[in-house]
């Protein structure tokens, strides 16, 4: 798959900065960290030459922009404003949080793959580090509300073991060991249900 057919057809009114970085989260995901360059997501993204560079001078810039694209969009895949309220009790909250990892393991399975190539690179870049934490903070924030409202007597621990259990599903199914595996909807319901009754005792 192409970086160019890797990356979704942007809609009417695309902004350049994020036409320059949907190309490069399409490159990422399709030739890894190495094939990120200025002239690469120029060509990915139908560009001039040199449009990337006057929009991301440096390649540390050009991954700021990829992190904050990356987090608009993740919003979207994980559809923050449907997290469901607390009094519609744990059925709920599993079916939004099934239904948003399904997503980044289906049909945003590239987006998920950039994530991880940044989460890398974020390992030996503090500056970068610091876009990459805080463009997750807000989804955090959100589940700890979520899962305190339903009783949890940690919500903190909580959220580390719920977001630890997605994204070792989501790293293995997309990139490790399982990445031949599709999983349903409800295989990925089920997971989590095991999950979260044994955060919240049913």
């Amino acid at each position: 798959m192409s970086a160019r057919s890797a990356s979704p057809v942007p809609p009417a009114g695309t902004s350049r900065a994020d036409l320059v970085a949907d190309a490069a989260l399409a490159l990422l995901a399709e030739r890894g960290m190495r094939g990120l360059t200025h002239r690469a997501v120029d060509e990915a993204a139908g560009l001039p030459q040199g449009s990337t560079s006057n929009l991301a001078r440096t390649r540390q810039a050009l991954l700021e922009l990829a992190v904050r694209r990356l987090a608009d969009r993740e919003a979207r895949v994980l559809a923050l404003n449907e997290m469901p309220d607390p009094r519609q009790g744990l059925d709920s909250l599993v079916d939004a949080l099934a239904l948003a990892t399904h997503r980044a393991l289906t049909r945003n399975r590239e987006l998920t793959l950039a994530r991880y190539e940044l989460a890398l690179e974020a390992t030996r870049r503090p500056e970068l580090r610091a876009h990459f934490d805080a463009a997750g903070a807000r989804f955090r924030e959100q589940l700890g509300a979520l899962v305190t409202a339903m009783g949890s007597a940690d919500p903190a621990r909580h959220v580390l073991s719920l977001v630890a259990w997605a994204d070792g599903l989501m790293f293995n199914c997309v990139a490790g060991t399982f990445h031949a595996e599709v999983l349903s909807l409800p295989q990925v319901r089920a997971g989590l249900r095991e999950v979260l009754d044994g955060m919240l005792d049913g």
